[in-house]
């Protein structure tokens, strides 16, 4: 047995845990801050929060407040000029995955020379970034803790990803509290997410022993909670257990790696702009049955994860598991891809990009073809 795992991030959990930042943010000896957030953290009353913590520490602070969902490379170089120009010596981002993801992106450039572009890829930043405080406000990227950024490529219509210890955010706030205004349709998006990161990992052909347990037991948490969180915003057990489920969860695909359903929902958020979240859940049931051929085992390990009791025969094990998160979808909110807006004539061109998406490496069935792509993606129209 031969494996690598890292956990890098430090992490404060809990609610309440905010009032930890004044300290943090003096034990990196931070004297100007640049605080990244999007407008619905500022609509919901979160970034002023921030800002007082921030005040409390007695560093002085800029904002960049223009985050959008999967962030590109224009607003990347955007958020490093102002930066740059304000001559920050460490970031606080606030937010879901697209805020964090851009502050890690402008973070790799701050002590790197180039664009970000350069540094796609898997462990292509040489140099150390600045101090790097993360408070996520959603449960599911769980970019709080990883060594990944998602970024676009508007001229090459792609979307890609800079995997580097380097981009792991120096340490995590993790305060349940700042879940509690995410609206259901973005609570059980960023849900699905997490229930993704966890079943793509678990299968992943790079999977170890540690990354297994815990996207198990991220699994087994994500899936009681979800529901419960979507249905009520203010039950803070349900929150507080998602973010903690989403937290596990990172453990195991920071260090396995993701798959064909991140492969097809890359390639949705590219063209048309889909929530990550989102095109995962509509097409996550269907990859599912796809790659259970090659992984019927684990497949009957991530049923019994969220309750059920397989049968043994492979194929009837594979069809329960799917109905399983078809229905969990259909509860949550989740929109089929035609509801999404993707029409029929364009399935057949995701297809044929999908096949070019770099994380199909680790998707345990290999040698897929494009018509198994434009397969599942019909299933999920």
């Amino acid at each position: 047995m031969s494996f690598e795992f890292s956990v890098k991030s430090n992490l404060i959990f809990g609610c309440g845990s905010a009032d930890k930042l004044p300290e943090l943010i003096q034990g990196y000896g931070l004297k100007k801050v640049m605080l990244i957030y999007d407008l619905g953290v500022k609509a919901a009353g979160i970034s002023e929060k921030i800002m007082e913590q921030v005040e409390k520490s007695q560093a002085a602070y800029v904002i960049f407040d223009e985050v959008i969902s999967n962030p590109t490379n224009e607003i990347v170089e955007k958020a490093t000029a102002a930066a740059k120009t304000a001559g920050v010596d460490g970031f606080i981002a606030t937010g879901g995955g697209s805020s964090i993801d851009l502050a890690k992106a402008v973070n790799v450039l701050m002590t790197n020379p180039g664009t970000i572009g350069d540094y796609a890829g898997i462990n292509m930043v040489k140099k150390s970034c600045l101090p790097l405080i993360a408070i996520p406000t959603t449960a599911g990227t769980s970019s709080e803790i990883t060594n990944v950024c998602a970024l676009i490529d508007t001229e090459k219509v792609r979307k890609y990803v800079v995997i580097d210890a380097n981009l792991t955010p120096s340490s995590v706030i993790a305060d349940p509290e700042f879940t509690r205004t995410m609206p259901a349709g973005v609570t059980a998006a960023t849900g699905m997410d997490a229930i993704t990161h966890a079943i793509e990992s678990y299968v992943s052909n790079m999977a170890s022993p540690l990354t297994e347990y815990h996207a198990l037991k991220g699994l087994e948490i994500l899936y009681k909670n979800l529901p419960a969180a979507v249905k009520d915003g203010n039950d803070m057990k349900a929150r507080e257990q998602m973010m903690l489920g989403c937290i596990i969860t990172g453990f195991s695909f920071s260090n396995a790696n993701l798959g064909l359903v991140h492969g097809i929902a890359h390639t949705l958020s590219a063209h048309f702009g889909l929530a990550h979240g989102m095109a995962n859940a509509a097409v996550l049931p269907y990859v599912v049955e796809y790659n259970a051929e090659s992984c019927p085992k684990k497949t009957a390990k991530l049923a019994e994860a969220i309750g059920l009791t397989p049968c043994g025969d492979p194929d009837k094990d594979k069809k329960q598991f799917s109905e399983a998160l078809r229905k969990l979808t259909r509860i949550v909110g989740i929109q089929t891809l035609s509801e999404q807006g993707i029409q029929e004539k364009d399935l057949e061109m995701l297809a044929k990009d999908v096949m070019e998406e770099p994380v199909l490496a680790f998707n345990p069935r290999q040698e897929i073809t494009e018509e198994d792509v434009l397969a599942i993606l019909r299933k999920a129209f």
